[in-house]
C-alpha cells in the first residue's frame, strides 16, 4: 500500500495560512470579549452606585430632545406635577420573582405625569393581575391636584419587527416606549419625555405594585472569551499536528 500523496507547496503554505488566519481572527474575537467584560463591569459598578444615590431632579422638557439617556438609566429623580389618571395606559407583561405579592401575567400601569415646569413623563405605577387591566385604564378622573413623587430614570424599550401595533380599543401596548405610549393619549399632554419612571413599591399588598424594577445585566462576555481564546489554541494545535503528520509523510 502506498504511502499518502503530499500536498503541494501551494496548497500547504494555503492550508498554513488559512489555520494561522483564523486563530488570529479568534483571538481577536476573545480580547474583543475581554473589553466588552470590561465595559459590562464599568457599567454595573456605576449602576450600583447611582441607584443608592440621592434624587435630583428630573431633565426639564427643554433637555429633552438632545438627552444622553445612558448616565441616567437608574437614575433616582424626584418630579413636581400632577397625574393624568383618566389618560392612563397599560403594558402587557408576564412578571416573574415579584418582590410583591402579586405575579404572573399582568399589565404595567403607566400613567401621565404633567410637570409643573411643563412637559409629560409617563410614569410606571407598578404591576396589576392580568384580570385588573380594565381597572386601571377606567377607574380614575382627571386630577389636578400637585404632587412629588420619587422614582427610577428608565430609557424607553424598543419595539421589535415583531411587536404587535397597540390595541387602542382597550388601551394596551405591548412596549414601555413613550413614543408609542403617546400616541393613546391627550395631544395636549406634548411634549412627552422619551424615558418613563419606575415608582418604588408602596404598602405591601396595594395595587398597583411598584418597586418591581429589574436591575440585571447579562454578563457573559468571559466564557465568550474563554470560548474564543479556545478556538484559537485548537486551531494552531490542529495545524502543528497537520505539520508533523506531513513531514512524516514526507519521510515516508
Amino acid at each position: 500500500m502506498s504511502a499518502p500523496r503530499r500536498l503541494g507547496p501551494l496548497m500547504t503554505g494555503g492550508f498554513v495560512v488559512l489555520m494561522l488566519a483564523l486563530a488570529v481572527v479568534c483571538v481577536f474575537l476573545g480580547t474583543w470579549q475581554m473589553q466588552r467584560l470590561a465595559e459590562k463591569e464599568a457599567l454595573i459598578a456605576a449602576v450600583d452606585a447611582r441607584i443608592d444615590a440621592a434624587p435630583v431632579p428630573v431633565p426639564e422638557a427643554s433637555a429633552w430632545p438632545s438627552l444622553n439617556l445612558e448616565p441616567l438609566n437608574f437614575q433616582p429623580v424626584t418630579l413636581t406635577g400632577a397625574f393624568r389618571y383618566n389618560q392612563t395606559v397599560t403594558v402587557f407583561t408576564s412578571l416573574a420573582n415579584a418582590r410583591g405579592s402579586a405575579s404572573g401575567p399582568g399589565y404595567w400601569v403607566m400613567t401621565p405625569f404633567v410637570l409643573q415646569s411643563g412637559g409629560t413623563v409617563f410614569v410606571n405605577r407598578g404591576f396589576v393581575p392580568e384580570a385588573m387591566q380594565e381597572a386601571a385604564v377606567t377607574d380614575g378622573e382627571s386630577d389636578t391636584t400637585t404632587v412629588t413623587i420619587t422614582g427610577l430614570l428608565r430609557p424607553g424599550e424598543a419595539a421589535g419587527f415583531m411587536t404587535p401595533a397597540a390595541d387602542t380599543s382597550n388601551r394596551v401596548e405591548w412596549v414601555r416606549d413613550p413614543a408609542r405610549l403617546a400616541a393613546m393619549v391627550d395631544p395636549a399632554l406634548a411634549p412627552i419625555a422619551p424615558f418613563y419612571i419606575d415608582m418604588p413599591a408602596g404598602a405591601p399588598g396595594e395595587l398597583p405594585q411598584g418597586g418591581e424594577t429589574v436591575i440585571e445585566f447579562p454578563n457573559n462576555h468571559l466564557g465568550y472569551a474563554y470560548t474564543w481564546y479556545g478556538f484559537a489554541i485548537v486551531a494552531v494545535v490542529m495545524l502543528g499536528f497537520w505539520l508533523w503528520r506531513q513531514r512524516r509523510t514526507g519521510k515516508a
